[in-house]
């Protein structure tokens, strides 16, 4: 391993740590300001209970963003372009971050960070069912909570463990496209689990958390779809309406 890498696995890894740190004060903050809110309310109507929509979105979306950090780095070691690179970081930042706040809520909530016997999505499921309007949805498979986990995949938009062993294995232009095409189908399945929780939540900052997500994610595809162009390529079909 070379100095230069080195360093930058030093930095990229150093940022990802100060952006978990800053997220739990931001998490802390948040909660502060919307118990001054609702500051007649009691602190047991403050606090999702396990099965609610707040609770499930958080441990969903923290899973589901850990893979996109995960990819992110991924190909940081696969290519040499930089705008490839600067990208992922960014992502990896940023989920980072938010996964921070999602996991620091749970903490907050005195909620386990993994529901026994409830399957991912079932929080959604619930809304459906509960009659709330998730017409906003792309209807990509599996968003209505049944979605069927496989190959490691455990919500719409995950990549597979054969996915994942395809992009350790490619290299420069090959890994670049299929980094891009992995995330676009990651952010579609991520942006719909965000528009359920900002339907379906309760708890203001968390919902200010997923419609962030959805504004932030859409610009992302947008410039995912440009750089997959500029290399000849496209989103993979039939992944998402």
């Amino acid at each position: 391993m070379t100095e230069r890498t080195r360093r930058i696995r030093w930095a990229a890894g150093s940022a990802v740590a100060l952006a978990l740190l800053f997220a739990g004060a931001a998490t802390v903050a948040s909660a502060r300001d919307d118990g001054a809110d609702h500051h007649a309310a009691t602190p047991a109507a403050q606090t999702p209970a396990a099965d609610s929509a707040d609770a499930g979105f958080a441990r969903d979306m923290a899973v589901h963003h850990q893979q996109a950090v995960e990819m992110s780095f991924i190909v940081r070691d696969r290519t040499q372009d930089e705008d490839v690179r600067r990208f992922a970081y960014d992502i990896a930042n940023t989920q980072a971050n938010q996964r921070g706040m999602l996991l620091g809520w749970l903490d907050l909530w005195e909620l386990p960070k993994a529901a026994v016997g409830q399957e991912p999505m079932a929080w959604m499921a619930a809304g459906q069912h509960a009659g709330h309007d998730m017409a906003g949805m792309s209807g990509m498979p599996g968003m209505d909570g049944g979605y069927e986990a496989h190959d490691g995949s455990l919500m719409p938009g995950m990549a597979t463990r054969t996915e994942l062993g395809q992009l350790r294995r490619a290299s420069g232009r090959q890994a670049e496209v299929l980094y891009l095409q992995l995330m676009t189908d990651h952010h579609k399945g991520g942006i719909d689990m965000a528009r359920g929780c900002a339907d379906l939540c309760t708890v203001k900052a968390e919902k200010r958390l997923a419609r962030g997500m959805v504004e932030g994610q859409q610009s992302e595809l947008e410039a995912m779809a440009g750089m997959l162009a500029e290399r000849g390529a496209a989103p993979r079909p039939g992944k998402a309406s």
